[in-house]
């Protein structure tokens, strides 16, 4: 061996620690009743709330896996605001409108590929209940 080799060190991308530490877990079997991975964290209104990851567990083989956090140290989620309802608003609001014939649907439109609605592009007739007639209003401010 010549000293080049002796010098490299194999680094985990995905271990925040960078030792080496990290606990992994394969699927179902982490049974720690204080770990939760995001979603399960969303699901009992709390998010991370700026902590490192404690632990991974594996799915699909090895192929997937999702992080997971300590619950006592997860903080409770953000209320939804007229503000940021507003701000997700004119975002989706954006990727559903069409920009031919302005027309906003229920699902987002396909910009990148074919740049408009489908009846826009070619004359597929769209249905009448995918898209919204008037703007749509808040639900906040109601």
């Amino acid at each position: 061996m010549n000293g080049q080799d002796e010098d490299l060190v194999d680094v985990d991308p995905y271990d925040p620690g960078g030792d080496g530490a990290l606990p992994t877990f394969r699927w179902k079997q982490a049974g720690h009743a204080n770990l939760a991975t995001r979603r399960q964290l969303r699901d009992l209104g709390l998010r991370p709330g700026g902590q490192e990851p404690v632990a991974r567990i594996e799915c699909r083989g090895g192929r997937r896996f999702a992080w997971l956090y300590r619950l006592d140290l997860a903080l409770p989620k953000r209320p939804m605001t007229l503000a940021k309802e507003a701000a997700l608003d004119k975002a989706m609001a954006a990727r559903q409108t069409c920009p031919l014939c302005i027309r906003r649907y229920y699902v987002c439109i396909p910009l990148k590929s074919i740049g408009s609605c489908l009846e826009c592009h070619d004359g597929t007739p769209a249905d009448p209940h995918s898209y919204t007639t008037p703007p749509a209003a808040h639900l906040l401010a109601a």
